[in-house]
């Protein structure tokens, strides 16, 4: 026997639409958030070539990285809004994590290159003009609040969204980090500080976006939820009246949220009500949509029927 379960008509209809109504929130939130940080980012980028900065350099590039995190965010949100088609059957959504993979990427290449030039500056020092660090950094910093502000909603949502904020937040600690370097060389003509401040920034950036990238490509590798127990799961299962075993259980997300189970369970007596005791074990553990095969006495000799909730 096979089974399909999932949620009824209605309910599909109402989740739809609040989706679309998040989506679209989404992208109104990334649209501001990429016009205020690509439109300061030509001004980061002169005077961090101007002051000779490494501190205001890494996060003029980062902010730079931040702005096509951005607009690549923004991209995989609208074509993960097309409906499923022929081709892809479970639609596009699964563009927001494959833009998330892709910004953590970059980012921590990086983080990765700040760390050498760093280590390099250390050796080799270079003159700081701190007040044009100063003035940049403060500027970025308010780009940073407000672009912080207008993504705070959204980035528990998804991968994608959590990526973007992400982004943000490296930059807004990037130009506090910078703002606290320019004031100390002013002041104290330290020029040690801005590589040391550099680094630090790469070093908060890494390990936050390694772990989003781990997160991402897990989605990816269609492993199984991250919080989500799966012999727990089977357990459950297998606890259900009438079901003998579970095999073949698989549990993968096509985007951040939206996760999907297949299984086969062994009940030679099940009845009418057991997948609909499958998908309240699903859902209890934030899963949306299962599909199971029913396996009974026949089940290896070309037997069986369809069976639904």
């Amino acid at each position: 026997m096979h089974g399909h379960s999932e949620p009824g008509h209605a309910g599909q209809r109402h989740g739809g639409h609040d989706h679309n109504h998040g989506a679209n929130a989404n992208a109104r939130q990334l649209t501001l958030a990429l016009l205020l940080t690509g439109g300061f980012l030509i001004v980061e980028v002169v005077y961090a070539v101007l002051s000779g900065s490494l501190a205001l350099l890494s996060d003029a590039g980062h902010m730079l990285t931040d702005a096509a995190a951005l607009a690549l965010s923004l991209l995989a949100l609208r074509v993960g809004a097309r409906p499923a088609d022929t081709r892809r059957t479970f639609g596009y959504r699964r563009a927001e994590v494959l833009a998330a993979a892709l910004n953590a990427g970059a980012l921590f290449a990086v983080g990765i290159y700040v760390l050498v030039e760093a280590a390099r500056r250390f050796v080799q020092p270079v003159e700081v003009q701190a007040t044009p660090m100063l003035i940049v950094a403060v500027l970025g910093l308010t780009v940073n609040l407000i672009s912080a502000r207008i993504l705070a909603g959204g980035q528990g949502e998804s991968l994608n969204m959590r990526s973007a904020y992400l982004e943000v937040m490296g930059d807004l600690l990037g130009s506090v980090a910078v703002i606290v370097g320019a004031l100390l060389i002013r002041f104290t003509g330290w020029t040690w500080v801005d590589p040391l401040l550099g680094a630090g920034i790469g070093l908060w950036v890494l390990p936050r976006t390694w772990a989003l990238l781990r997160a991402s490509v897990n989605v990816l590798l269609e492993g199984v939820p991250r919080g989500l127990d799966l012999d727990a799961l089977r357990a459950e299962l297998r606890a259900l009246p009438g079901v003998d075993d579970v095999h073949d259980l698989h549990v993968w997300s096509v985007t951040g949220g939206v996760n999907n189970l297949t299984a086969h369970l062994v009940a030679p007596t099940a009845g009418d009500t057991l997948l609909r005791e499958v998908e309240a074990v699903a859902a209890r553990f934030g899963i949306t949509h299962s599909t199971v095969q029913i396996e009974g006495p026949d089940a290896h000799t070309g037997g069986g029927a369809a069976l639904h909730p």
